[in-house]
């Protein structure tokens, strides 16, 4: 994680939408930890957790971030908004297109709106890999077109550009983050939706066979949050002037297949049907992170997985 003095931080303000969730709550807890002062908005609408993540040491707030009115008066003396808030499953907007809409596209312009309207210094925009689509080929790089398949990825790619309008109109400054399937402490672990990784632990440790989704052959690029969360935090005080209004993919550059988990975490398994308007493979291309930014991954997938069955 990032090594920075508490004494340059006392004066720092953060609000982090999402911040009870999985990610947002890691993030929280690491400004904490480096001696700012935070506020948290979620509203706690997630069904894939057991729990909420609510830091005590934060100003919490339960509020939705579709209710402009409600929220836009916590923004005053802001100096960094880390957007995680979101509809962010893949299948659940499939039955609700218009509940993805208005939470990652209608909210999304509200947390500029309210950055703009209380000069907040910067806005961290968490966006998906899921833009990408099926037209094009891995490694994916940020210069792609993009190809969205799902109400989920049609509203986090709106999202992105709302991000690089209110900078280039207003000088909001924003980063948007594709993040490439995160992973790790807090990981979503209820229902059949849930992320792979937390699904398949879960079920080994209720000595439950891991459903693997069709034939298991899809690959995808897998992020350890503690990774996220040093990004994060890198982008919100980076001197770079070429981050600015920038989309960032943040992935390993590695990719496992959904057959590979099951070796690694090795145990009983049974496939079950292939799921309408899903990638076949992710893998990141991180060039551009780690020229602007410095970033590249710690974690390695294989060595978090085998840390979890000790």
């Amino acid at each position: 994680m990032l090594i920075l003095s508490n004494k340059n931080n006392i004066n720092k303000c953060a609000l982090v939408t999402g911040g009870a969730g999985f990610i947002g709550s890691n993030i929280v807890d690491e400004l904490i930890t480096l001696g700012w002062h935070v506020k948290v908005i979620d509203n706690e609408s997630a069904d894939t957790h057991d729990s909420f993540y609510w830091n005590p040491k934060a100003e919490n707030h339960k509020l939705d971030i579709s209710d402009y009115n409600s929220i836009k008066h916590l923004f005053e003396g802001v100096d960094y908004v880390f957007h995680l808030a979101a509809e962010s499953r893949i299948q659940p907007t499939l039955d609700n297109p218009s509940l993805a809409c208005e939470v990652n596209f209608l909210g999304t312009c509200n947390i500029l709106n309210a950055c703009k309207e209380y000069n907040v210094k910067r806005m961290l925009y968490s966006s998906s890999s899921s833009v990408y689509g099926l037209s094009n080929t891995t490694p994916y790089n940020e210069e792609m077109k993009t190809n969205c398949l799902n109400p989920y990825s049609v509203s986090k790619f709106a999202g992105e550009e709302l991000c690089k309008m209110y900078y280039n109109l207003w000088g909001v400054e924003t980063v948007t983050f594709r993040y490439f399937n995160v992973y790790g402490d807090r990981q979503p672990l209820k229902g059949q939706y849930a992320p792979v990784v937390g699904l398949f632990l879960r079920q080994k440790d209720n000595n439950l066979p891991m459903t693997i989704v069709g034939d298991g052959l899809q690959t995808r690029d897998f992020t350890n949050v503690k990774d996220v969360v040093n990004v994060n935090i890198l982008a919100a005080q980076s001197t770079n002037k070429d981050v600015l209004g920038e989309i960032i993919n943040i992935g390993t550059g590695r990719s496992f297949s959904i057959l590979d988990l099951v070796d690694i975490i090795k145990g009983e398994s049974v496939h079950i049907p292939a799921r309408l308007a899903e990638a076949r493979e992710t893998v990141a291309d991180i060039s551009k992170v780690k020229k602007l930014l410095g970033w590249s991954p710690t974690i390695k997938l294989e060595d978090y997985l085998k840390k979890q069955q000790k």
